[in-house]
């Protein structure tokens, strides 16, 4: 095994650990409304977590690019935030073992951090790789909320419909991951889920749901969700109140209501990301009119579950 990038914990005998499926959540990369944070602080709080292993975060991090938080009281300092890099072993509802990849997305050393997680695919017999992140999209809220699936192998998607034809997008360390372990011939699928664009930047828990059920729906897993469920349906409530309050917010949603719709019935456009021209406003428009509307949305701590 790779033993420069990561090590296991002196009280976990790797021989011990049995299989399952691997969810990886790296800090860092696009994650629109909060999706993969909130999804990882829900099970990581609802879940039996233990550390089993941790990666050399010093040779994988710029600390000047993001400077750890540090507290200083008067005459010294008192605190500092230790990035951390680790793999979590937990267990669902019906106790089978799965595993937790979560802490900040390397700088440095991608390839021989791929390298470093085969190995521990090999050795504790993973036998699905999995992610999820939120994206923004031009659709509403107050609809069902859609994904992008992708996989190593086709078969992980099932029927799931494809929003995207050929972009150029900007890499990740995860889809990289995804990329390499398809070449390798194991198994890997990851979810984009689309979060309305103007609530990209705050806490949009329907997504982490989203998230959830299909990690779910891929790996077999019985996760927990009843607090994850309470917290969306509190976030939808207080999402709604401040759009009743608002009618300039509330027309710019009803017009996206109203493309979302006719792209179901597909009488007009093939695509979300295509324009129905002046009956829809742009981007920019859309998020001036959400400014005041993110801000009070968005500087509140999200809900913990």
């Amino acid at each position: 095994m790779t033993d420069r990038l990561f090590r296991f914990e002196v009280d976990t005998d790797p021989a011990s650990l049995t299989p399952g499926p691997l969810i990886v959540a790296f800090d860092g990369f696009i994650d629109a409304g909060a999706t993969q944070r909130i999804l990882v602080d829900h099970l990581l709080e609802s879940s039996d977590a233990k550390v089993v292993a941790s990666f050399d975060i010093d040779s994988l991090i710029d600390y000047r690019g993001r400077r750890p938080a540090m507290v200083f009281e008067a005459t010294r300092y008192t605190t500092y935030d230790d990035p951390a890099l680790l793999l979590y072993r937990m267990t669902d509802r019906e106790g089978q073992v799965y595993y937790l990849l979560s802490g900040p997305e390397p700088d440095y050393r991608w390839e021989a951090m791929i390298e470093a997680i085969r190995d521990l695919i090999a050795g504790l017999r993973i036998s699905l790789v999995v992610s999820a992140h939120g994206i923004p999209m031009a659709v509403p809220h107050t609809r069902p909320v859609g994904m992008t699936a992708h996989a190593s192998d086709e078969r992980l998607i099932g029927e799931r419909k494809p929003v995207f034809g050929s972009v150029q997008i900007p890499s990740s360390l995860t889809s990289l991951l995804e990329l390499r372990l398809g070449e390798a011939g194991e198994d890997a699928v990851g979810f984009s889920v689309h979060v309305p664009h103007y609530l990209a930047g705050a806490a949009f828990h329907d997504a982490a749901l989203t998230a959830l059920n299909a990690i779910v729906d891929v790996t077999g897993l019985n996760l927990p969700n009843d607090d994850l469920v309470a917290a969306a349906a509190t976030n939808r409530a207080e999402i709604a109140k401040e759009v009743a309050e608002n009618g300039e917010i509330g027309e710019a949603v009803a017009a996206l209501e109203r493309q979302y719709d006719v792209h179901l019935r597909g009488l007009e456009r093939p695509s979300l990301l295509a324009s129905e021209g002046d009956d829809i406003p742009s981007a920019d428009e859309i998020g001036a009119e959400f400014e005041d509307f993110l801000r009070t949305v968005g500087d509140e701590e999200p809900p913990r579950s």
